[in-house]
């Protein structure tokens, strides 16, 4: 118990210093954000299924066989779509309330600079996005909620995953942040056997808010 409970933490460390790499203002200079993202993404993977407390099979693949599949296909669609939909909203009252609200989405649209739409839409889809809710969500709250209450599990979550993008300074990107984790870590609390679903819908989003609809 003791040893699970510090991999956890030393795992969380390990990204709040690898989001502090990519993200401040003194080191993100240093990389190109997309592979150091996509390395992340891979390294907090491996940590995931190295160090949960059950084969992460058992936990991605709870949900019922044949239909099952469509149907957390879907369900991870649509939550992408309300999720984009929020995010729409949110940009355009966020406009309307702050003037620093637009450039400060435009410098999170200026990680895009230079680089193939199509390969930043494949690392979304099939690292970045997947990566993240199988740490912060199949890892990280997973194991909270087996040690603490899940509620406690989510609130604790969502704040870190909140917290590791701090060094940005970016408040919109912070507070885009926090949104996701709400809703991402809310869902997780409400519906843990449809993680698969959660990571499709977070891969779709990512991809949706950066490359195909951006706001």
């Amino acid at each position: 118990m003791i040893a699970r409970r510090s991999y956890l933490y030393v795992s969380v460390a390990i990204a709040a210093v690898l989001w502090f790499l990519m993200f401040s203002p003194w080191t993100a200079h240093w990389f190109n954000f997309w592979w150091a993202m996509t390395a992340s993404g891979i390294i907090l993977t491996s940590m995931a299924f190295a160090f949960g407390d059950t084969p992460f099979s058992t936990h991605l693949f709870s949900f019922r066989r044949g239909w099952g599949w469509a149907y957390e296909l879907l369900l991870g669609a649509t939550i992408a779509v309300v999720l984009w939909g929020v995010f729409w909203v949110g940009n355009k009252l966020s406009q309307l309330l702050f003037d620093f609200a637009r450039p400060q989405v435009d410098l999170i649209y200026n990680m895009k600079s230079g680089q193939s739409p199509s390969m930043i839409a494949a690392l979304l889809l099939w690292i970045i996005g997947p990566a993240e809710e199988l740490f912060w969500r199949g890892y990280v709250q997973r194991t909270l909620s087996s040690r603490l209450s899940p509620l406690l599990a989510f609130v604790l979550t969502t704040a870190v995953y909140t917290c590791v993008h701090l060094p940005s300074g970016n408040f919109m990107l912070i507070m885009a942040a926090m949104t996701c984790g709400i809703l991402w870590g809310g869902l997780y609390y409400l519906m843990p056997r449809h993680l698969l679903a959660i990571i499709v819908s977070h891969a779709l989003w990512d991809a949706a808010a950066f490359v195909w609809f951006p706001f």
